[in-house]
């Protein structure tokens, strides 16, 4: 039997798994030699659209969006060179903003906020936190094509130089983080967010990963990043350990479409047909602090699992369930069937709700086993959707009396981080 780890937390997972496994991982991809020489260079000379330097000369302030703790982003390697650049150009320190696109997540303070930026960082810059529910932190915008009214947060609005940082990776709504999605949710307000999430425009069968044309989220958050404004981005591309391996910086739309490229070719697993069983995680820390997170792991893999097969998800899920809005939510619903009748009510609106579509998404096709040390089997509120089992072992012999002792197993360690396809 191979063994293989997992991605679970900060610590990894391993199991042993039947013979003829098939694994699907990302391309093997070297990160990038002289990274701090290859981010000045991305800098100076950038995809489709005038170096950094240039757009910071006679700028008083500036805004740089960073992703939060939610997300890998290296941000201590990469706001350096960018915070630098701008303050050598003439804007003052005390002008600079960094803002954390939160989204509608938690805030992310003290020790937490180190971990994001780095100790010097946060020492030196005024960090903030961006706060969606907080009307007075927003300026309206007006509405997208889609008539989402476009709420953005005001430090950001009022900045003369804007600029949005971020990874690019598969993303279950977006078809890919990244660029336009900094803005969009990063600091985008709850109204906005309530047309953005909303089940008609995620129930469409093109807003999923590492699909950008025809997806109407994508379309719609590009928008709200247009007139919202970006001066300048920066994203990266990152290996499963975590490593650098591209820089994509410039114009909002032509270096994210670089990116998206490179990733949809590193990051892109194929299988000859569906699998009865299929193994997966969440991609570890930060990804699988809470189930409401971990939902991503199941989505990545819908590809390639059978009708009515069955999904075994390990997620660590140490901070529970996920917010208050998600477990009031799992509280109040008593399942699926549920939940998609509540959904089909126009009136009806909660937050984080989108999540427990994307979930149901999933449950259409197959059964999900969890394994997490941070989600009870007792405990209603997820057992409601989920089997929780105590190990990958318990799950595996589940899915066996399914599916039968002979049935076929795709595994894919490191979760949603690798874009799975069957061929056609």
């Amino acid at each position: 039997m191979p063994r293989l780890r997992f991605d679970y937390g900060h610590d990894g997972l391993e199991t042993d798994l039947p013979t003829g496994t098939q694994v699907l991982s990302m391309e093997e991809t070297a990160g990038l030699a002289d990274i701090e020489i290859k981010l000045a260079d991305a800098i100076k000379r950038p995809i489709g659209g005038r170096p950094l330097a240039d757009l910071a000369k006679g700028c008083e302030t500036a805004c740089v969006v960073i992703a939060d703790i939610t997300r890998p982003v290296p941000n201590a390697l990469i706001l350096p060179p960018i915070l630098s650049t701008i303050e050598e150009a003439g804007v003052p320190r005390d002008g600079i903003t960094i803002l954390i696109g939160t989204g509608l997540h938690r805030p992310n303070e003290g020790e937490e906020l180190i971990q994001l930026v780095g100790a010097q960082i946060a020492d030196k810059y005024h960090v903030v936190n961006h706060l969606a529910r907080e009307r007075d932190t927003l300026v309206h915008l007006g509405e997208t094509s889609g008539g989402a009214p476009i709420w953005i947060d005001r430090i950001y609005t009022e900045a003369d130089l804007k600029i949005a940082t971020s990874l690019i990776e598969p993303h279950l709504m977006a078809g890919f983080s990244g660029g336009r999605k900094a803005i969009c949710p990063g600091i985008m307000g709850v109204d906005t967010m309530r047309v953005l999430h909303g089940p008609q425009l995620l129930s469409h069968p093109l807003a999923s990963e590492g699909n950008i044309e025809g997806n109407p989220f994508h379309r719609q958050a590009l928008e709200v990043a247009q007139k919202a404004g970006v001066d300048f981005t920066l994203n990266v591309a990152m290996n499963d350990r975590r490593q650098v391996t591209g820089i994509f910086a410039g114009d909002l739309e032509k270096a994210h479409a670089e990116g998206c490229r490179f990733v949809e070719g590193s990051a892109g697993a194929w299988v000859d047909e569906p699998a009865p069983i299929v193994v997966t995680s969440s991609a570890g820390f930060p990804l699988d602090l809470t189930f409401y997170q971990a939902v991503k792991g199941l989505t990545a893999v819908l590809p390639i699992v059978e009708e009515r097969g069955t999904i075994l998800l390990v997620a660590r899920c140490s901070e529970g369930l996920g917010g208050p809005e998600f477990v009031e939510l799992l509280e109040q619903t008593s399942g699926m069937d549920d939940f998609e009748a509540k959904l089909a009510d126009p009136d009806f609106f909660v937050i984080d709700q989108w999540q427990l579509q994307e979930l149901c998404k999933v449950l259409r096709k197959a059964r999900v086993c969890l394994v997490s040390e941070g989600v009870e089997a007792s405990d209603s509120r997820a057992t409601r959707f989920v089997d929780v089992v105590p190990n990958l072992s318990e799950g595996l012999q589940q899915a066996y009396d399914r599916h039968g002792e002979t049935a076929s197993v795709i595994a894919v360690p490191r979760g949603p981080y690798v874009l799975t396809r069957c061929r056609p």
